[in-house]
C-alpha cells in the first residue's frame, strides 16, 4: 500500500474475508472508480450464486459482494467465472 493512501479494513458481510481494491472498467457507468469486491471463492454469497443465477436466469454465472466504499453501499458484481475481474484488483 503506498504511503498516505488508506487501507481497506472493509471485509466481506457473507464470508469476512478482507476484501480486495477493484478498479471498475473506465468504459463502465462507474467509470473507473475504485470499489471493494470479495474475490474469496470459497465464499458463501458467491458459492450459492451459481445455483441461483441458473434457476432464476437460466445463465452459467454467479456474483460477487461489492461495496462502494464512499457511501456504503452494497450490491452484486455478476461474474461469468472465478476468474472474472481479477485483473482489475489494485494495491
Amino acid at each position: 500500500m503506498a504511503p498516505g493512501r488508506p487501507q481497506s479494513t472493509h471485509v466481506c458481510p457473507h464470508c469476512g474475508a478482507v476484501l480486495s481494491r477493484w478498479q471498475t472498467p473506465v468504459e463502465s457507468t462507474w467509470g473507473g472508480e475504485i470499489r471493494l469486491v470479495c474475490f474469496n471463492d470459497d465464499c458463501p454469497y458467491f458459492v450459492r450464486g451459481w445455483t441461483v443465477m441458473a434457476e432464476q436466469q437460466a445463465v452459467s454465472a454467479s456474483y460477487r459482494a461489492v461495496i462502494n466504499p464512499v457511501t456504503g453501499a452494497t450490491s452484486p458484481l455478476p461474474v461469468w467465472s472465478k476468474t472474472a475481474l481479477r485483473d482489475g484488483i489494485v494495491d
